[in-house]
Order: C-alpha cells, then structure tokens, then sequence
C-alpha cells in the first residue's frame, strides 16, 4: 500500500471513530439506555402493587387526557371511610399564561373522573360521584378555593365486576397529532357517538361539510399562530419540555418529542443534541414545527366535534371532561382518534378576536364551547405520554 494510501485509510478511520464517538455522546445525552419510568403507569399490572381501591382507580384516572399534560390532580383519602376519597385540583399545577382561567384545568378534572368511573365498573366498584360538595370556587381567590373545596367527592360501593367495552381503550394514547385518513365517519360510528353525551347541560355536535373542515382547520391554525407568536406563552411551553429520558423520569409530565409522534432512533438523536446544545430547539424552530403540524393538521382532518355547555360554570366545565373522556374511548372503539385544538379556545386579550368568532359562528345561544376536536382514522400511531406515579396525586 503506497503512502498516500495509508494515509487517506488513517483519515478515514479517524473519521469513522469520530463520527462513532458523536453519535454516542448523542445517544448517551439522550438516555438512550435510561428505563422509561415515566411508562410504568400504562402497564396492565401497575395497579396490582396496590391493596386500596381509591388509589387503584386513581391510578386508571391518571391515564386521562389533561391540558398540556400537567397532571392537575390531587387525592385526597377519607380517614374514617375507606371507600371514599376527594379530588381537587392541584393549584401548583396550574397554565397560568395559556390557561389564566383555568378552564383546561377544570375540564382535565373530568377527564379524570370519568376514567375512574370505567375502571370501577371493571373492577366492580360503583362511583357515586357529588361535584363541587362544598359549592364552587371562589373566583377571586382562585387558587386558595382550589386548595381548600374539593372537585368531587366519590363513594365507591362494591358491585359485581362488569366488562366495560371502553375499558381496554383507556391503555391508548389519549391525542393523536399527525394526519387523519379522509374516510368520513360512517352512520355507525356517528350513532356511537352520539350516545356517548347523557348529560342535558351539554351539547355534541359532529361536522364533516367541507365549509366546516375548511373554516375549523382555519381556526385551528389561527389559534396556533397567535400562541406561537407570544413570548410568554413559548416560556410556559419551554418550562415544561422534557428533553431527554433524565428530565422525562425525573418529572414525568409536561411536554416531550413523542407528543409531535417522534419516536425511535430520531427520538433519541433530536433528545441528545439538544440536550447537547440547547439552542438547538429555539423559539423560532419550535414555532414553526407548531404551525406547519396545525396546517398539516387542518388539510388532513375528515371530521370535527364540537362539546358546548349552556353556561361556564367549574361544573359545566368538568362535565364537558367526562363527556370527553367517554367520546375519546368510544372513539377508539370505533377505530377513531382525537386531537382537541384548544389554542383557539383559551381566554386571554390576544386570542379574544378567533375566540369571539368561532362562538358567534358555532354557538349562537350563548353557549360555552368547551372543547373542538378534530376526529378521523388515523394514518399513523403516536405514542404514549409521561405519568407521574399513582402515589404523587395522594395528599395529607
């Protein structure tokens, strides 16, 4: 072998070795190696390591679809009557820029009853549910009525083990961001549904006429665009984006690449440079991911649902999350997924102008639309998202 030729061999192993050395630090920032702890609530058997059936149906409650994945929810378990505990919402965990009412908040509490519910009647536990037991918050001091007046109260009663259809849907991915397929809903699935709203205080509409799709996609990106483009809001997101498998055990709630369906090698490669260097996932970038994923979104989406309410009162709020909740499973049943747009729904002076409009435009008496959710089969699966464990929600 000539010089030249040792020499061109020696650069390129010291290339190869080089580009080897990277890709691990890479990987390695990332965690590639770390278990994902924060997984653990999903697994069929987590609730086997608990004897207390409050704290077992909290566990299948924790699975519920929650604004921005904060988790918002506190137990607390009766001392004298161990079948009965109080939920309250946890005021530390609170969206205060993106959610300065916490109206996404009171709704993720119903979310979260109406699991519980579908995992008592599996388990053979009938939830008697009393809301609001000692009247609704005082709005002028939010946060310390949070802290002091329970969101429900629940009484379980023993009752014959009863196989729930939507049970086994409560283990799924609660949101789905990426492209639907452009199938319509059938009359079949739209009966299913329907049936899923029991409550005369709400209304569930569906909508697949293309004036619809095109206006609601419309609103959809709007909503993105005006959040995106607010420092505040871009803070509160950054401030709770887990970016490597470290942050995500040690946290277990907020924000992750699997939210934007990123998974695999691609997961653990974004994760490691930007743990590597921060800058790399820059206020720019993120909001134009958000906003071509809310185009991308808006052109592939067949059907929406609208959840409206006679008033917004705390109540009414969180019965539209246990409506969601019962639609959100019905629609897996049904091969659906759901993304709800809720950017365009939040209430704060910069989004009041679409705010308005879409209400003038979808709730014409008055009423209170508490969720738009874009529905279809879907193109591709997302995976799950982080859960604290069962134990961190039960307070003194």
């Amino acid at each position: 072998m000539s010089k030249r030729a040792k020499i061109s061999m020696i650069i390129l192993l010291s290339v190869v070795i080089l580009l080897i050395l990277l890709a691990g630090a890479v990987f390695t920032a990332s965690g590639v190696f770390k278990k994902a702890k924060y997984l653990d609530p999903w697994k069929r058997d987590y609730v086997d390591q608990f004897e207390d059936p409050r704290v077992k149906l909290a566990a299948f409650g924790l699975l519920a679809p929650n604004g921005h994945n904060m988790q918002p929810w506190k137990i607390r378990l009766d001392k004298q009557n161990p079948l009965k505990f109080s939920l309250y919402a946890d005021n530390t965990r609170l969206a205060l820029e993106s959610d300065p009412v916490a109206r996404q908040t009171m709704v993720s509490q119903g979310t979260f009853l109406e699991y519980m519910k579908v995992a008592g009647e599996q388990l053979g536990y009938r939830a008697a549910i009393r809301l609001f037991p000692e009247g609704e918050y005082d709005e002028q001091k939010l946060s310390e009525s949070m802290d002091q007046k329970p969101v429900a109260e629940v009484t379980l009663s023993k009752a014959q083990p009863a196989a729930n259809p939507l049970f086994d849907y409560m283990f799924l991915p609660d949101t789905n961001r990426m492209a639907y397929k452009p199938d319509p809903l059938t009359a079949e699935q739209r009966k299913r549904l329907e049936q899923t709203n029991t409550d005369e205080v709400l209304k569930l509409t569906f909508t697949d006429a293309p004036a619809d799709i095109k206006k609601l996609g419309e609103y959809g990106v709007e909503g993105t665009d005006i959040e995106t483009g607010l420092k505040r809001m871009n803070d509160e997101s950054a401030d709770i984006f887990r970016s490597n498998e470290n942050q995500k055990n040690k946290y277990r709630y907020g924000f992750s690449f699997e939210g934007q369906g990123t998974t695999g090698m691609k997961k653990h490669l974004l994760q490691g440079m930007i743990t590597i260097i921060p800058s790399f996932n820059n206020e720019e970038a993120s909001t134009k991911l958000a906003v071509d994923a809310a185009r991308t979104a808006a052109e592939h989406s067949p059907a929406y649902a609208l959840i409206l309410s006679k008033d917004n009162s705390r109540t009414s709020q969180v019965k539209a999350g246990m409506l969601y909740s019962r639609l959100l499973l019905a629609g897996h049943e049904q091969g659906l997924v759901m993304q709800p747009l809720s950017q365009v729904l939040e209430e704060y002076p910069e989004m009041k102008a679409p705010y308005t409009r879409i209400h003038q435009e979808y709730a014409p008496g008055g009423e209170t639309i508490q969720f738009l959710i874009r529905l279809g089969q879907p193109t591709q699966d997302t995976p799950l998202s982080m859960r604290r464990e069962v134990t961190d929600l039960i307070a003194d």
